[in-house]
């Protein structure tokens, strides 16, 4: 396959709530539903675990996650970006 013909692939933005493991971060991804029989918006949330090979992303931090190919049991994501730094106070 060339480069013209590069695989769409999923991409979702997310906040790094855990980076306790070595080159995995657990990246948390909220996205607001509209509920189908009351109405009321809420909030659904998911985990992903996401490869982070040379471990810049740290707790709190805004990142940009692609699928891959499955990478260990648990973890078919890659970190592509970083968009934020998280606040250190």
């Amino acid at each position: 396959m060339s480069e013209q013909q590069a695989k769409h692939r999923r991409t979702l933005m997310g906040r790094v709530v855990s980076d306790k493991m070595d080159k995995t971060v657990t990246v948390l991804v909220e996205r607001r539903v509209k509920h189908p029989l009351i109405g009321k918006v809420i909030t659904r949330s998911k985990k992903y675990h996401a490869h982070n090979e040379n471990n810049e992303a740290r707790e709190g931090d805004l990142v940009v996650i692609e699928e891959c190919r499955p990478i260990s049991k648990t973890k078919a994501w890659r970190v592509i970006k970083l968009l934020e730094k998280a606040r250190t106070v």
